[in-house]
């Protein structure tokens, strides 16, 4: 026990140390403090109450610290709470495994900044993926955007990335096959060295409008020969709207020509252990191929097998092709937007006007047929 006196009171204060050296010094300590004018027991408590705050500042750094989610783990929790229901997830898993996750994918989510992104980019656009790089910034701000929603991070470093400017202006397409290019395109096939099925492939898009991933993803039991139609479900269509096509004879021939070279009693485009259908990139893959003047090994002579007058021309420009034919062929719009399935802009129209135009859909893809089987001579 110590005895004091501070501001002429007399106080007492109670030695906690242990041994009589170590009693000594604390018993000096408090009486510094005495000749410095401070009472040893109002600084006793405050150095206990400084310690506290301190070991309270360091368990809230390390619960800090150990919060920190890395780039990987934000992927995935990205992934596990809002991409279950998008039908291109494998895709997106894929893009960011082979092109994000190895670079940036062990930093931590809140220490990425915008360089780290544009390297990520700048890589993809290195190897003359344009369009694969302006998809996946896209992607990669929704994940970060994902991120400081939830406090994950304070700031998205993608905000001030321009899309158009980091990688490439969006170029709206306007490639339509002429009739001279379809002909052409006939004579070409042989000597292309395409599938059989992927042959096929081309004249049920170009007759059909149906998109390439509905087509790769169709089953067998999608298509009825007896009413001749093409059934395409909700979870094949990429706008949600399922989609009945009424299949002319000329789209017809090619289904039943594609029954003849399947491997499959499920998919109509299996993949080679026929678990599910083919990656829809597949089709168009080939089609590419055959237009790039890549030197294949195996075919090296087809590199440029299918390039027509008019440039190069993808799957989608088939079915921009097919709705040109039905407009030229006398075809109401109204009507080929329903082949097309495409959603109603018009607010007013998608929420009043219900009507399917069967009759005239089916006269169109009839139309269309016809025409395709006057030019190619099916």
């Amino acid at each position: 026990m110590l005895s004091y006196r501070v501001e002429g009171k007399q106080r007492r204060i109670t030695l906690k140390a242990q041994g009589l050296a170590d009693a000594r010094k604390e018993r000096d300590t408090y009486k510094d403090l005495v000749k410095q004018g401070k009472d040893p027991s109002i600084e006793r408590t405050l150095q206990i109450e400084r310690e506290r705050q301190l070991q309270m500042e360091e368990k809230e750094a390390l619960a800090r610290l150990q919060a920190r989610t890395t780039v990987t783990g934000l992927f995935e929790r990205w992934v596990a709470t809002d991409l279950q229901q998008r039908k291109d997830l494998a895709e997106v898993q894929r893009m960011f495994t082979k092109d994000v996750l190895p670079i940036i994918g062990s930093l931590n989510a809140q220490d990425v900044r915008k360089s780290h992104i544009t390297d990520v980019i700048d890589r993809v656009k290195q190897r003359g993926s344009s369009h694969t790089a302006r998809n996946l910034l896209k992607l990669v701000r929704q994940m970060f955007r994902f991120a400081v929603d939830r406090d994950i991070i304070e700031f998205d470093p993608t905000a001030s990335l321009s899309v158009s400017k980091v990688t490439t202006k969006n170029t709206e397409r306007d490639r339509v096959l002429s009739l001279d290019e379809i002909r052409l395109l006939k004579d070409q096939l042989p000597d292309a060295g395409l599938m059989p099925s992927t042959e096929c492939a081309i004249w049920i898009m170009l007759s059909t409008l149906c998109r390439v991933g509905e087509l790769s993803k169709a089953q067998w039991k999608h298509v009825n020969f007896d009413a001749k139609t093409f059934y395409i479900p909700i979870e094949n269509s990429k706008n949600d709207k399922a989609h009945t096509i009424y299949l002319s004879n000329f789209a017809l021939s090619q289904f039943r020509r594609l029954s003849e070279y399947s491997q499959s009693d499920t998919w109509l485009y299996p993949n080679t252990k026929d678990t599910s259908s083919v990656c829809e990139k597949s089709i168009s893959k080939q089609i590419d191929g055959r237009q790039n003047g890549t030197v294949y090994s195996n075919r090296s002579k087809a590199n440029q097998a299918l390039v027509l007058q008019g440039g190069k021309w993808t799957p989608h420009d088939l079915r921009r092709t097919g709705a040109t034919l039905m407009g030229n062929l006398g075809v109401h719009g109204d009507v080929i937007e329903k082949c097309l399935n495409h959603t109603e802009e018009n607010k007013l129209r998608r929420v009043y006007q219900h009507q399917e135009l069967k009759e005239e859909q089916a006269e169109a893809w009839r139309f269309l047929g016809e025409r395709l089987a006057l030019l190619i001579g099916n």
